[in-house]
């Protein structure tokens, strides 16, 4: 075996490794309901309020069990919401968030009749929600406080839009009036002000939260490359806890459920993070408050809270704050914006970047630009590949070149082994001389392979998990970047009057598209640059590897397959055209002729 092919089947076979490894860990995912489901649940009440010092009594959501979503919402009085963005409505019972849509994603492809619904009420299916109150203190009980359960009134406003917020009124008919003033902008951040006037004449001492919760735990994707559950910064660290872990969390009989609590001193945010959507908790920028993921085992029950510090309302004042709540699409340009210009810290984290964020993060923002250039996500992905090809170029250059020296110094290599013999310390000796005088490195070829696994894997990680990715057409078939090509060889790409086989069916494997028969001919084309390997071993090797890799990754998103296509013609491109340059003419025809006759041979 000559040193040259040695070099390319380790490098090759340890990206197989690394691939197969991947791929048995983190099998491809077919396509999900956008929409993450749960059984429909019949639970009385959630949404546990904080406890403020002496207060006593738990006020929970009065869900009544509705057969469906439409019933549940019909069985409040309900204030509407309208934007070019978002559509749905608020509850007058607790001034709940449990109506939302969200108008500019489809459920299904190219099906604009069901838009995706993120926000969903008490009592119905897939209950999900955020609510505002306060937690008494002091002297209070709860019946004095606004809660879960509070029946609000409109004080102004008919229809919360981007220019005309909504009011809403309460007065516990003990001298406390609070009011809630509820606005919303361009995108998903709504601004909830909360304001309680005074005129008991005592001073009264109460605490403002802020609640998302969740009946029963959703169904998710359950793929070990995606978070979901809660996510949330506090002062600079991003944590991330999985539904299946809140059950796991300390329990505290004051809190009546399993807690985490983290006293946050400036800046964060707290909410649950799906795939594609996120409902989020957002104190003003600076101010403290107390950070808390909890699940109730009682009525099981997933919540995150946003406990602000207890305010105290002097005999004949007002007093108000201020936070927000981002509840939509987590679009990087969308929340980049509210990290920029509105001093959310760490927002653009609540996309699950990983453990190679270093680079996922900007390869997507490459990505990103270059798709608001072209206009169109695949050729943005063709463009990537040669962004990157063009920065590891240097690296390739000199390992192309070093591997076309490998070649000139074949005659010399052949005599060495006749003069060594069976001698393999002679041998290694008089080799690494020759590459010493010659000033050739035989390790040199397997950087370019090595390097490209963890880009492979951090492109990978950017399609599964932007927003951006979903639905993305790119030409012809191929109108979703973030599933595998919809044709099949299985039926001629569609000439033939069947179907491809069901994703969950066996022969599903068999059924690649054009695009992950492109990458096994490109791979295949690049290993006939070189001839073939003298060792039948590594020559039966060399001849399955492409189409074993072809289906391997034919069930993986096809705008990663665009990638591996316009990464292995660039590189047989860069390849031939170096070895051209260092006087070394690649008979690629006569590589796949002798590939051929040697199989005969072998069959003979």
């Amino acid at each position: 075996m000559d040193d040259q092919n040695k070099n390319l089947l380790l490098a090759t076979g340890l990206s197989m490794l690394v691939i197969l490894g991947w791929f048995a860990l983190f099998p491809p995912q077919e396509p999900v309901p956008v929409e993450p489901t749960s059984t429909e649940t019949t639970a009385q009440g959630i949404a546990t309020a904080p406890n403020a010092e002496v207060a006593t009594g738990v006020p929970t959501v009065d869900g009544q069990p509705a057969d469906s979503r439409t019933a549940a919402l019909g069985k409040t009085a309900r204030v509407q919401i309208k934007t070019s963005r978002v559509e749905g409505s608020l509850s007058l019972i607790g001034g709940r968030f449990d109506d939302l849509r969200l108008l500019d994603y489809n459920v299904e492809l190219n099906d604009p009749s069901e838009k995706v619904t993120l926000l969903s009420p008490a009592g119905g299916p897939n209950a999900y929600y955020a609510l505002y109150g306060w937690a008494p203190a002091g002297g209070l009980d709860f019946a004095d406080v606004p809660g879960a359960n509070t029946p609000w009134e409109v004080e102004s406003g008919d229809v919360l839009t981007t220019q005309s917020p909504v009011t809403l009124k309460w007065d516990n008919g003990k001298g406390l009036i609070f009011r809630r003033t509820i606005s919303i902008d361009q995108d998903y951040m709504f601004s909830v002000k909360q304001g309680v006037e005074n005129t008991t004449g005592a001073d009264v001492r109460m605490q403002p939260y802020g609640i998302v919760a969740r009946e029963g735990e959703p169904e998710t994707i359950g793929f070990y490359i995606l978070h979901e559950g809660v996510v949330r910064a506090s002062d600079g660290e991003i944590q991330e806890i999985d539904y299946d872990d809140m059950p796991d969390l300390d329990a505290d009989g004051s809190e009546g459920g399993n807690v985490d609590k983290v006293k946050v001193a400036s800046d964060g945010w707290i909410g649950f993070t799906d795939k594609y959507w996120m409902t989020t908790l957002v104190p003003a920028p600076g101010s403290p408050f107390t950070s808390v993921a909890k699940y109730t085992p009682s009525n099981d029950v997933y919540q995150t809270d946003m406990r602000q510090p207890t305010m105290t309302i002097a005999a004949g004042t007002t007093a108000e704050t201020t936070s927000s709540m981002f509840a939509g699409a987590k679009e990087w340009a969308t929340i980049k914006k509210y990290q920029d210009e509105q001093g959310v810290k760490q927002f653009v984290d609540s996309i699950d970047w990983g453990m190679f964020f270093f680079l996922t993060k900007p390869i997507f923002q490459v990505l990103h630009w270059l798709n608001a250039q072209i206009g169109n996500m695949g050729w943005a992905i063709i463009g990537l590949t040669l962004v990157i090809k063009a920065i590891l170029f240097p690296l390739a250059y000199k390992s192309y070149a070093s591997m076309a020296r490998m070649k000139e110094l074949q005659p010399e290599m052949e005599k060495l082994k006749e003069r060594a013999g069976d001698d393999r310390q002679k041998m290694q000796q008089e080799m690494m001389k020759l590459y010493k005088e010659k000033k050739v490195n035989p390790a040199a070829g397997c950087l370019p392979i090595l390097l490209q696994i963890p880009i492979f894997f951090s492109l990978y990680k950017v399609i599964f998990v932007t927003i951006e990715l979903r639905h993305a057409p790119f030409i012809g078939w191929i109108e979703d970047l973030s599933a595998p090509d919809s044709t099949s060889i299985l039926n001629l790409f569609g000439l033939l009057p069947w179907s491809a086989p069901d994703p969950a069916s066996f022969f599903a494997i068999f059924s690649i598209g054009v695009f992950p028969i492109l990458m096994g001919v490109t791979m295949w084309l690049q290993q006939k640059l070189n001839p073939a390997p003298t060792d039948k071993t590594q020559a039966q090797i060399f001849a399955w590897m492409p189409w074993v890799f072809m289906f391997m990754l034919g069930q993986f998103a096809s705008g990663l397959v665009v990638y591996w296509v316009a990464n292995n013609t660039i590189t047989f491109i860069q390849q031939y055209s170096i070895m051209r340059l260092q006087g070394v003419k690649p008979d690629i025809f006569g590589n796949i002729i002798g590939g051929f006759k040697r199989k005969k041979a072998q069959e003979k």
